[in-house]
């Protein structure tokens, strides 16, 4: 096939005059490689799977063929209110409003109103969006996998597969992540829906087994399409990339002074949790003053549209999100994308820093790494053929000290952000020991003493990982706070506490969301009694088992271990069944006169107090 020209008029197929010209005010010069590959193909009626890397142009190269394939087929046939002609799923609600916002602004044209299209995406009841179908129409829909599932499966009065009959072009969006993200039995149901006569466009940033494995399952002799705008790389071409060693303790205080001296207007930090999300944006509302922050994270549902929206119309913002925000979505003017930790896996991070030097502009990225952590920047050229740069950093001595002493006070004015910070640093360290990378991201390389004095914890939190030694390298308030003491600002989640803190100190039981934590009121001299016990029965046994080892190896006679008894399948069900029986009482499903019957327990059968 012979590479196109890179103007839209010079296609093998020309393009509709009302297409041209919402391409033309929407300042899109020339096409992109893939743009010029795969629009040809889509309207020459072929199956096309499409790579390409992130920010190339993959949204404009599937929604011109769409249209111009609806408008072909108006011109012979007009299309019903009804008539569903094109599908699009997408596997984030973010992505899909992208979607539908530009495809707005195709069916904004005087010619192409006639087209209806419909977002289903969730945030509001099923009943909602089959009303307004019903009601309105639509031959585009622009769909997540799960809503699009429920529509397709709903009984009665929507009947979509009925409506799709007619369908002229399939496209399944970011098609490695809908199965990254486990919707892969979810589009086998929706194929299963569609006609087989369509055309169907795949478009990835990956080309991974499962994609192909869906590729065979979903397309007809597809057309492979794969663009890179370099052969040694899988990022941008107008994207650098950095990385910054940095000690644990550190690593919030070199975000400031690294924010502060490249004079940064617009900017994504990533961060591994939900909860490190609504930690640091809190705090890092009051130690970056001069900037607007905002957080998102997957778990939010209606309020995401609408940070998004303020940080895409704002002239300078930090936006602190999840890998949620990882892939397609695009927002202008992003010059750098940060990174607090490696992401879950090699792949996340080319999607990641894709959110900036798109469509041909220029970016940055950086991402921060520990000194146990410098091999990752080999594994990433090795493994993604990414090419990272080192930057060095001078932080002032006394900006440590002072940080901490804000992220201190902000927890000790508000126990909402005592609690944050500690949540946040807990989901940190647990998503850690699950990397995808735990050859060279070892949680037992971590010193979690100073990973805590980087979140500015007050004290540090009970939890498993937590070694003694950690207490000497973590950095805590100059005074001691009684964290029982701290007050939430919100006048009934205060009561709340102040209730649970009675509770506690009459009955010695704190009543948490989970589980019922309860005192211990042992005296100390019985309590380290007990220790000492238990220290001589493992003293013995041990020494026991170092008797009978050496008495083996002597080939001495040793007396047999002591088996467990055995018990039978019939004893293990009477076992059951009487456990069921006493359920049974305690939910007063059954009496105690029947109970005692069921178990033959007689009256008679035990001594009364007057024998």
């Amino acid at each position: 096939m012979p590479r196109p020209s890179g103007k839209w008029t010079e296609l093998s197929t020309p393009l509709s005059a009302p297409v041209l010209e919402v391409i033309k005010r929407l300042g899109f010069d020339k096409m992109t490689p893939v743009q010029g590959a795969t629009i040809p193909l889509l309207l020459s009626y072929k199956d096309v799977a499409a790579e390409a890397v992130t920010g190339s142009g993959k949204t404009l190269a599937f929604l011109v063929p769409l249209l111009e394939l609806l408008l072909k087929r108006k011109r012979s046939e007009a299309w019903k209110k009804h008539e569903i002609g094109a599908v699009i799923v997408s596997p984030t609600r973010e992505l899909a409003t992208q979607i539908h916002d530009v495809l707005s602004e195709f069916l904004a044209h005087d010619e192409l109103r006639c087209f209806r299209q419909k977002m289903l995406i969730g945030g509001n009841s099923v009943e909602e969006d089959v009303m307004s179908i019903l009601k309105q129409g639509a031959n585009i829909l622009v769909a997540t996998p799960g809503r699009l599932q429920d529509l397709f499966e709903r009984k009665g009065d929507l009947n979509l597969a009925a409506k799709v009959k007619n369908l002229e072009l399939l496209v399944l969006d970011e098609a490695d992540r809908l199965l990254d993200m486990g919707f892969e039995a979810t589009i086998n149901t929706i194929l299963a829906y569609l006609p087989c006569q369509r055309r169907t466009g795949l478009f990835s940033a990956t080309q991974t087994k499962e994609v192909k494995d869906l590729m065979r399952a979903g397309l007809r002799n597809p057309v492979l399409v794969s663009v890179r705008e370099k052969a040694t790389t899988s990022t941008p071409k107008l994207l650098q990339n950095y990385y910054l060693i940095v000690e644990p303790e550190q690593k919030m205080v070199a975000m400031l002074e690294f924010i502060s001296s490249q004079q940064i207007k617009k900017a994504m930090l990533f961060l591994p949790t939900c909860a490190c999300v609504e930690y640091w944006s809190v705090a890092m509302a009051a130690l970056v003053p001069s900037m607007q922050v905002l957080g998102l994270h997957g778990k939010m549902k209606s309020q995401r549209f609408g940070i998004l929206q303020t940080f895409r119309e704002a002239d300078s913002a930090l936006l602190l999100c999840t890998d949620v925000l990882a892939r397609g979505v695009d927002i202008p003017e992003v010059d750098w994308v940060l990174q607090w930790d490696p992401p879950s896996s090699a792949a996340a991070f080319v999607h990641r820093v894709g959110r900036t030097a798109r469509q041909g502009s220029e970016g940055n990225a950086l991402i921060m790494l520990l000194p146990t952590e410098d091999a990752y920047v080999d594994f990433l050229t090795r493994n993604q053929k990414v090419s990272l740069k080192e930057v060095e950093l001078e932080i002032p001595e006394a900006r440590l000290a002072e940080t901490l002493r804000t992220l201190h006070q902000l927890q000790k004015t508000d126990r909402a952000t005592f609690d944050q910070a500690n949540r946040a640093f807990v989901s940190h360290v647990q998503a850690y020991s699950k990397h995808e990378c735990n050859l060279i991201l070892r949680l037992k390389d971590l010193d979690l003493g100073k990973v805590a004095t980087s979140y500015g914890l007050l004290q540090l939190p009970r939890m498993p990982e937590m070694k003694p030694q950690f207490r000497e390298t973590f950095q805590g308030p100059e005074q001691l706070v009684d964290v029982f003491k701290l007050a939430y600002k919100d006048k009934q989640k205060q009561a709340s506490f102040q209730a649970k803190l009675k509770t506690y100190a009459e009955t010695g039981e704190w009543k948490g969301k989970k589980k019922l934590i309860r005192k211990k009121t042992i005296p100390w001299e019985q309590a380290s009694k007990a220790r000492e016990e238990r220290k001589e029965i493992r003293k013995k046994r041990r020494e026991k088992k170092q008797v009978r080892k050496a008495a083996i190896e002597a080939g001495e006679a040793v007396p047999a271990k002591k088996k467990r008894t055995k018990y039978s399948q019939e004893d293990l069900e009477e076992l059951a069944n009487d456990i069921r029986l006493l359920k049974k009482v305690k939910r007063k499903k059954i009496t105690e006169e029947e109970y005692d019957d069921k178990m033959g327990i007689k009256d008679g059968d035990g001594l009364n107090d007057s024998e």
